[in-house]
């Protein structure tokens, strides 16, 4: 783990290169490489998938709507200006290390975290499972339950305390039971595979009510939503991922698509 004192130096670094940055010609090589630079910082220190390296992601440094009149200082003004809100979110940073972090290591990997980085290979162990030696039987991902099946072996190997299948809260007249709970992490993780007829829309339409369901489960701080997608159903994964992944009245949401 990283020392908070070289966590809180390697941000303050990044910090430091913005105001030059600022002063050059919009993405120049040095701004590609600061940025670079500073993706792989915020992934050390707070863990690929984290809020922290979402939230880097997201800052824009250019405008979002143009046209052939659009004026080069437009496209100068927004890029200066993401640096400026770049640099804003590594103070954020600084002051969360500086106020919530142990004086001599970084708090361990959240659950939700783990978690985001086993979705990250599902697709990689589901198609490994398929060869076995002298055509042995294996799990075949069919549908849900087998998605469920698979990722629950999984998260044994990081996981003690796995709940599954608890029922939640009753919302809009009826309740449903939850795929997996980490009651000691106050985590669900919930699990959709993409079939014909369930789409990028009825996914979406589903985690909304889940996501309302989830909101009032006193167990629930961080909602993790699993999309399965092998047949490349969801046709704007990042879409579905940006739109739904923010944090609702106290519960942290974050869906992931996999594959890509």
């Amino acid at each position: 783990m990283i020392a908070k004192d070289r966590a809180s130096a390697l941000l303050t670094k990044q910090k430091q290169e913005i105001p030059e940055l600022q002063n050059r010609k919009r993405f120049s090589p040095d701004f590609k490489k600061w940025k670079r630079d500073t993706q792989v910082v915020i992934a050390k220190i707070f863990g690929e998938g984290s809020r922290a390296e979402a939230d880097f992601n997201a800052i824009r440094y250019s405008v979002g709507a143009f046209t052939l009149n659009t004026p080069d200082s437009t496209f100068q003004a927004a890029y200066v200006d993401g640096l400026a809100a770049a640099g804003a979110l590594l103070d954020s940073f600084l002051r969360e290390i500086a106020e919530f972090w142990d004086d001599r290591f970084n708090a361990a990997p959240d659950a939700a975290i783990t978690i985001a980085q086993l979705l990250a290979k599902f697709h990689t162990v589901a198609r490994q499972l398929r060869v076995r030696h002298a055509s042995r039987p294996t799990l075949s991902i069919a549908d849900e339950y087998d998605v469920q099946d698979l990722l629950h072996s999984l998260l044994k190997v990081f996981f003690d305390d796995i709940r599954a299948e608890e029922y939640t809260p009753s919302y809009a007249g009826g309740s449903s039971r939850m795929d997996f709970l980490l009651k000691n992490h106050q985590t669900v993780l919930e699990v959709k595979k993409t079939r014909d007829g369930l789409d990028q829309k009825e996914v979406g339409d589903q985690l909304l009510v889940d996501i309302q369901r989830y909101r009032i489960h006193p167990d629930c701080k961080t909602l993790v939503c699993f999309v399965y997608d092998p047949e490349g159903s969801i046709g704007n994964p990042a879409g579905l991922e940006g739109d739904l992944s923010r944090e609702i009245d106290g519960l942290n949401v974050r869906v992931y698509v996999f594959p890509k």
